[in-house]
């Protein structure tokens, strides 16, 4: 670090994601020396990469609905939002030079729907700050009280006022999430709930015939029912896609916590499928008892209620030919076909990861840990989740600009 300030005044931020960044951008603003160091050759690979399907950044719905998206963390991910919520989150992008717009969704997304331009902006104004950044900068934890890291010269010992942990989860490892921190800080005393797959996909038991025949085929306009802990019929409609190994795709990711957790529970969770969310079961239930005539049964779903390609594949791959010659048992099917999942995709393919820093382990601030003062944690390395939407980016917004705040305030205490 710059010899020529303080090291009692110099914070550095370890990760260059959204939530490091955050931090780095509210230190800065608060007069401290800010550097940033990333294992990567640049900032914000997994921001990058996730952009690439349209840069959903927030919601657009209301708070108290947007809050009830982080599940039993709802209360601490709340002080994050009412420093920064999704209206200042646009706010704050529009004052980087990017519009923004809603779509039909309620999500928001830069008007070009791209990150990049959005990352490049902010850079620049992190280095116009002063903020300065170390690539290729692995850290492995401390040694005589110093910070570690790896780097291309070889290894490297740096002191720092405070520190601010941003590194990620555990999904993505190759983008530099991988989740190598939970060891470090796990020895240092600290309490970390294991890493498990958010925003995952399910593997089903699917047979060779019908992974052949229907692989990377999408399901759209279908709903799932599954059933809450307390028994409960919960139902959500979307679309997602059958994959080799089971299914994939938005309506899955959204229910990936409620099912993995079922499955922690009991070995495997059932969900069941409604075909034809669109028709209520009476009329479904008369359109299969219909006279057919010559035609196959086959072809009288299809021409009557439009089951065919994977649609059709499934009620072949999951019911009995007796089941599925039996006109009641075929129009229940229809509506609630039971897929059995036997376990999630692995965490390095998810989109996201829960567990980590547990919130109990952290001070009052919400963002020192108790058993290393000084170190401040931020992000998606905290224990907490929430689905895709815009969710995870402002919470870890927000998230960084907590832990920034609470570190300048650990910084004016000690001098």
């Amino acid at each position: 670090m710059n010899q020529h300030s303080s090291p009692s005044q110099r914070v550095a931020v370890i990760g260059g994601g959204p939530a490091g960044l955050m931090a780095a951008e509210v230190l800065a603003a608060g007069g401290v020396q800010v550097d940033v160091y990333d294992a990567m050759a640049s900032s914000g690979r997994k921001f990058l990469l996730a952009g690439k399907g349209g840069m959903n950044i927030t919601h657009s719905e209301d708070l108290s609905a947007f809050r009830s998206r982080y599940r039993e963390r709802e209360t601490q991910v709340a002080r994050w939002l009412a420093d920064f919520d999704p209206q200042a989150v646009r706010a704050w992008i529009h004052g980087l030079g990017i519009d923004t717009f809603v779509g039909s969704s309620g999500r928001v997304f830069p008007t070009d729907m791209k990150a990049a331009p959005l990352l490049r902006a902010w850079l620049h104004r992190l280095r116009e700050a002063g903020v300065r950044f170390h690539m290729r900068h692995r850290w492995l934890g401390w040694q005589d009280g110093q910070l570690r890291f790896a780097t291309p010269e070889g290894e490297l010992l740096l002191e720092a006022g405070a520190t601010v942990l941003a590194l990620g989860g555990g999904s993505w490892a190759r983008l530099g999430s991988d989740g190598a921190w939970a060891g470090i800080l796990a020895g240092r005393g600290v309490q970390v709930a294991a890493l498990r797959p958010a925003n995952c996909g399910f593997e089903l038991d699917w047979s060779a015939h019908f992974r052949e025949r229907h692989a990377g085929a999408p399901l759209s306009t279908v709903a799932i029912a599954w059933q809450d802990p307390d028994g409960a019929l919960q139902r959500r409609q979307g679309q997602f896609v059958v994959t080799e190994t089971g299914i994939e795709g938005s309506l899955v990711y959204a229910l990936s916590a409620p099912l993995r957790e079922q499955i922690a529970r009991t070995g495997s969770a059932t969900i069941w499928l409604d075909l034809l969310p669109d028709l209520d079961a009476a009329r479904v239930a008369a359109e299969v008892a219909r006279p057919r005539g010559s035609r196959s049964l086959s072809s009288h779903l299809g021409g009557r209620l439009g089951i065919k390609g994977v649609k059709a594949g499934l009620l072949h791959e999951c019911l009995s030919k007796e089941e599925y010659a039996d006109s009641a048992r075929l129009a229940a099917a229809l509506k609630a076909l039971p897929l059995v999942l036997r376990r999630t995709r692995p965490l390095d393919e998810a989109i996201s990861s829960a567990g980590g820093v547990r919130f109990e382990d952290l001070a009052e601030d919400g963002a020192m840990l108790r058993a290393l003062p000084g170190v401040f944690v931020a992000g998606e390395m905290l224990d907490w989740e929430a689905p895709t939407g815009g969710y995870l980016l402002t919470a870890c917004f927000g998230s960084g600009r907590a832990a920034g705040r609470a570190a300048l305030d650990w910084l004016s205490r000690r001098n």
